[in-house]
């Protein structure tokens, strides 16, 4: 065992940390105030109900596997289905998504938010008032194609500049 070259291979080492240390710029985004888009597709921890689009089929409530989605509807004029009550506990979603594959009328989708820590459990129990579509709540790409046409790309930090991906 030569150890001529250990001293040479940690002198490469150090001067490739040095320059990575020294020659770029930080690619730390400040986060309350500054925030990157994320992926098109993004399954955030949210669901997002549209109330025009929904019949009270409850398809959405017999897929999920763990039942956190409680709908009660009643008959209105013209054998149409009322959405009386409508609730997702997230508390015990795992966020799976195979209630907004098996919605057949596109009246569920996936959030593309990540903010819903909160230290109260029964909050995380929301209402049909709650799920609807809001401006600071918008649904994600996934499984939907066409409102990921219109969604913006993902940013990026790639060496401290800011670039725009397809993903």
């Amino acid at each position: 065992m030569r150890l001529d070259n250990f001293g040479l291979g940690l002198a490469k080492g150090m001067a490739l940390t040095l320059k990575h240390v020294l020659a770029r710029k930080p690619i730390t985004t400040q986060y309350p105030e500054e925030r990157l888009a994320n992926s098109r597709r993004h399954r955030g921890p949210e669901l997002i109900w549209v109330p025009t689009k929904c019949t009270g089929c409850a398809t959405c409530a017999t897929s999920c596997p763990q039942g956190n989605i409680e709908m009660i509807t009643s008959v209105s004029t013209h054998n149409s289905w009322h959405v009386e009550k409508y609730e997702v506990d997230h508390g015990r979603c795992m966020f799976c998504g195979l209630c907004v594959e098996a919605c057949p009328f596109d009246a569920l989708y996936m959030g593309r938010g990540y903010e819903r820590a909160t230290n109260n459990r029964n909050q995380l129990v929301l209402s049909k008032e709650m799920l609807q579509m809001a401006p600071d709540r918008q649904p994600s790409g996934y499984f939907r194609p066409d409102v990921e046409a219109d969604l913006p790309l993902q940013t990026l930090l790639v060496y401290g500049q800011r670039k725009e991906k397809e993903t």
